[in-house]
């Protein structure tokens, strides 16, 4: 079940889904230092983590799924959300240099479709950062938060689903290690769970963080009448083609 914008706008205004934007900002700067001359856009609700790229990036866009909801971003300036249709991507071809996923793979009906779009709006050797809840870790057993909603993966889950779009991971980090509740003691103690988390239950974390390379060139599936058509270019001599 997708959670809707005003549950995402009302998580990250709430005690609890400040320290969780706040992780997940220094996890995600870690795989993206900053957005300098680039084209970024974030997909699904990463309106929380694209302000720290607002200095840097030459343009920088959030696209919200139609079954989500959107809501105007950034507060001050000129808006930069739209809402779309997250496997037709109102963006041409080979545009952008980077693209953030926050709460969209897990919600996505196809997600391989997405991903295919994605493709297609990078640049080539442009690279992809996916947050998704983690399967083995808490947060997609508990609803507190949006995590606990939707589709969890594991690692090989989304290797595989790269290979099947043409993506090449690069680089794997986990967060969000905390307890997830809006009591007082769980805030208070959630730095060290945080810390303590990363050296020791680094698998079991709440996210996964996938970053992949866009590879330049794609197969194309063959269906069955082409494979019927196809004729061998260069036959041996004395050979008969079939």
């Amino acid at each position: 079940m997708r959670v809707d914008i005003i549950d995402l706008r009302d998580f990250y205004t709430s005690p609890l889904g400040m320290r969780t934007r706040d992780y997940l900002r220094v996890a995600l700067s870690k795989h993206m230092p900053d957005a300098k001359g680039m084209d970024v856009a974030g997909v699904g609700f990463a309106n929380p983590f694209l302000g720290q790229y607002r200095d840097g990036a030459q343009r920088l866009m959030s696209f919200m799924p139609a079954a989500q909801g959107c809501v105007n971003w950034p507060s001050s300036g000129p808006n930069a959300s739209v809402l779309v249709n997250e496997e037709h991507l109102p963006i041409p071809n080979a545009a952008l240099d980077r693209v953030i996923l926050v709460h969209a793979l897990e919600f996505s009906p196809h997600p391989s479709n997405l991903l295919e779009e994605v493709w297609r709006v990078l640049a080539p050797g442009g690279r992809m950062i996916a947050v998704v809840p983690n399967r083995r870790g808490l947060l997609a057993r508990i609803d507190a938060t949006p995590f606990g909603h939707g589709r969890p993966f594991s690692k090989g889950q989304m290797i595989r689903l790269c290979r099947e779009t043409q993506f090449a991971p690069t680089g794997w980090s986990e967060a969000l290690h905390f307890f997830p509740s809006n009591t007082k003691l769980a805030l208070r103690t959630s730095p060290f769970f945080e810390r303590f988390g990363k050296t020791v239950l680094s698998p079991l974390g709440g996210v996964i963080i996938l970053e992949a390379t866009k590879h330049m060139f794609r197969g194309l599936p063959v269906t069955e009448g082409a494979r019927a058509r196809a004729r061998p270019v260069l036959v041996p001599a004395g050979a008969v083609p079939n």
